[in-house]
């Protein structure tokens, strides 16, 4: 079954936008792994307008499941992630200024840097995924990087979905071919949604994790944590 990481970064904006500690993002993360969540993920930027750096060095003390921490591994975040030392980093190449992740890494041009990266990680026992866009020679390039795994960025799935699931669903099937063929884990996330994790799920052989925040949180709003929760895993059981 795929698991299902609930990405919090949209609970610390809510938080940030009043100060103090509510919701408190740690409370969150025990709820949420109470309610059937198998992993807990988050996204700390530079300027910290979400989670904090202090956000991602606390939980840990109340994660039961899993941890994965994404980023940009600038010399800030691959330090912290060296002292916390989550089950997972998945590197992401957001700008500073990015609202959030819109491309995936060009794993020819940049191999020498994440075999670098990825080295440091793996030296402190933590899993490694490359978050990538569904492209074949990508996918390919990402192994002589050394990385565990990729996590496909899906928005553009999430996108044409509605008009039409079999065109939009194609370059992630074959990316995820790619990707058993070559030993890489597969995870994916990105706008990912109840609305079409379903059809995305049952179509990617080996789909090992996926990675929720902004729907899932949106959909919180009118449905409860709890309920959401258990409805995403309950879709992604249905493979």
């Amino acid at each position: 079954m795929t698991k299902l990481s609930v990405n919090i970064n949209k609970i610390a904006t809510l938080r940030n936008a009043r100060g103090g500690d509510q919701p408190n993002i740690l409370q969150v993360a025990k709820d949420a792994q109470a309610f059937g969540a198998q992993g807990i993920t988050v996204h700390p930027r530079p300027d910290e307008r979400h989670i904090t750096y202090q956000d991602a060095r606390e939980l840990p003390t109340v994660i039961t499941t899993e941890f994965n921490i994404e980023g940009n591994p600038i010399p800030k975040f691959i330090d912290m992630v060296c002292a916390i030392k989550p089950n997972q980093v998945t590197l992401v190449p957001d700008a500073p200024d990015a609202i959030t992740s819109n491309a995936g890494w060009d794993t020819v041009a940049n191999r020498a840097f994440l075999q670098e990266v990825i080295q440091e990680f793996k030296q402190h026992g933590i899993r490694t995924s490359i978050f990538l866009d569904p492209d074949e020679l990508q996918v390919e390039a990402a192994v002589k990087t050394g990385t565990d795994r990729i996590e496909l960025y899906t928005q553009a799935y999430a996108e044409a979905y509605p008009l039409d699931p079999a065109k939009a669903i194609a370059p992630f099937v074959d990316a995820a071919t790619k990707a058993q063929e070559v030993g890489l884990g597969l995870n994916a996330g990105h706008d990912l949604s109840l609305h079409n994790i379903a059809f995305f799920a049952q179509q990617l052989t080996g789909l090992l994790e996926v990675s929720i925040g902004h729907a899932l949180i949106c959909e919180s709003l009118y449905y409860g944590l709890e309920n959401v929760i258990n409805q995403y895993i309950s879709k992604l059981s249905t493979q």
